[in-house]
């Protein structure tokens, strides 16, 4: 099959002919476009940038790397453990012993102690009078009330504050996590390539450079140029025109500029002119950085670029440190660039070069570790372990569908400062749900023995009943004001 620039490849397979580079960021996170020639993998739905390529189908469409996402993804939903709520295993088995117990009073208290059945005296209540109490003041609706309520008011205050949470399971579950997976690219990161260096040789030339690569990246669509045009442009960088422009398949760019030639690409392009020899004493970008070599006249010099870290980054994670919370990177990212990026942040554990299959396998170890695990991804190949985590959390922003389908929590505006906002107001949530049924609980605990040993007046036990609902929903909407946490 032949695949020209700008166009999906339909499948997996192997390149026969040409060569070109294509954008994996949707199957393993990576920012960096991969280079590819003859001989090499390509995989479906990922995207060619510039050359046109024939490859071989070596896959059949329901083998593809896609579908084995989609698989993988229908797998971990099925290994997710269903959350099932008190009140739904508790409720309709209190309703009957309720029910059962103001009965049973009814019948003895009028023939084991004499009570009258229905007749009201101003000594003694009728049996029927004090079992329709007993129904009262037993009654659970504030109990049925003290979580739904909270999981409302929790709801409503983080969609007013940039969090989405697809129902009251993933707030229970939030505030249970203890340890995170974190995706690196549009996670951590934000995903797109910034320069974060120029060099020339000999040095003093910096400024040269930077304009010769502005004026012929101007004239492309890489993600490359995209950083470096964009950067030219913030920092003022002088516009050029060129007399001529030609693409190098595989290699870079050439043009004419003020009579002289000008080029920009890998270093491969000087490896391979005049300039061999001197081009193999240069010195090697880190490997966490990717570089752009540009050669004028009587000067050479280069552009060092790097996805860059969120500045809200660090601060997440020191804080999930302070709050005993293991952080985990799993990212299919090379090892190198993803320790940079760890230790800069100062993650616990970094697991690097994984496929959608081993970011599962990970999410399961630590599960069999003893943690429930949250998810944090945005790419197609994040997934499967959010489908597999016990909380999926997806960046609303630059999310694929694939991870917001997942996703059980979703961060408005790919603000990651706003998972520890969610976590705090679970959590916050959790201790309500929590205040609310011992208040609901112990209203009626209460009011039951006080109906049992003695004759409690209906209006007192509507007014406990009443009161206590009351009670439980002003507690609960307290969630709608104040700091999430």
């Amino acid at each position: 099959m032949r695949v020209k620039p700008g166009g999906a490849f339909p499948a997996d397979g192997e390149v026969v002919t040409g060569r070109s580079a294509s954008d994996e960021s949707t199957l393993t996170g990576e920012a960096v476009p991969v280079e590819k020639t003859v001989g090499d993998p390509v995989f479906s739905g990922t995207l060619n940038l510039w050359g046109a390529v024939d490859f071989a189908v070596t896959k059949l469409p329901t083998e593809s790397t896609l579908q084995k996402i989609i698989r993988l993804i229908q797998t971990a939903q099925k290994l997710r453990a269903p959350s099932e709520r008190f009140t739904d295993k508790f409720g309709p088995g209190y309703t009957y012993v309720v029910i059962g117990a103001s009965a049973l009073m009814f019948f003895v208290l009028w023939l084991g102690f004499g009570v009258p059945a229905f007749t009201n005296t101003e000594e003694v209540r009728s049996a029927f009078y004090r079992a329709m109490t007993l129904m009262v003041v037993a009654s659970p609706c504030a109990l049925v009330l003290s979580i739904p309520s909270a999981i409302l008011a929790a709801i409503a205050r983080g969609a007013r504050h940039g969090v989405l949470f697809r129902g009251g399971a993933a707030i229970e579950k939030l505030a249970a996590v203890t340890a995170v997976g974190l995706d690196k690219t549009g996670t951590l990161t934000t995903g797109e390539l910034a320069v974060v260096g120029c060099e020339s040789f000999p040095p003093g030339r910096e400024g040269e450079v930077m304009e010769l690569a502005y004026a012929l990246e101007a004239k492309s669509q890489h993600p490359i140029a995209r950083a470096i045009v964009r950067h030219a442009k913030a920092e003022g960088v002088k516009s050029r025109d060129l007399s001529e422009f030609e693409s190098l398949t595989g290699k870079g760019l050439r043009g004419r500029l003020d009579g002289a030639n000008v080029l920009l690409g890998r270093r491969e392009l000087l490896e391979s002119g005049p300039l061999a020899d001197w081009a193999r004493d240069l010195p090697q970008a880190p490997a966490e950085l990717s570089e752009v070599w540009v050669l004028g006249d009587r000067m050479v010099g280069r552009i060092l670029l790097q996805d860059q870290i969120r500045a809200e980054s660090a601060q997440v994670l020191r804080a999930l440190h302070e709050s005993g919370v293991h952080t985990v990177m799993l990212t299919g990212d090379r090892r190198h660039a993803a320790e940079s990026v760890a230790k800069q942040l100062g993650v616990d554990e970094v697991r690097a070069g994984l496929s959608p299959e081993d970011k599962v396998e990970a999410v399961q170890a630590l599960r069999e570790a003893g943690h429930r695990i949250a998810m944090v991804g945005d790419g197609v190949n994040d997934a499967p372990s959010l489908a597999a985590a016990d909380v999926s959390v997806a960046m609303g922003a630059r999310g694929s569908d694939a991870a917001l389908e997942q996703a059980e929590v979703i961060l408005m505006d790919d603000r990651i400062e706003n998972f520890l906002a969610a976590r705090r107001l679970s959590r916050r949530a959790v201790a309500v749900i929590r205040q609310n049924l011992v208040i609901s609980l112990g209203v009626v605990v209460i009011m039951v023995l006080a109906t049992t040993f003695g004759a409690v007046p209906l209006a007192v036990g509507v007014a406990a009943h009443e009161g206590s609902t009351l009670v439980v929903v002003i507690n609960s909407l307290r969630l709608l004001f104040g700091r999430n946490g």
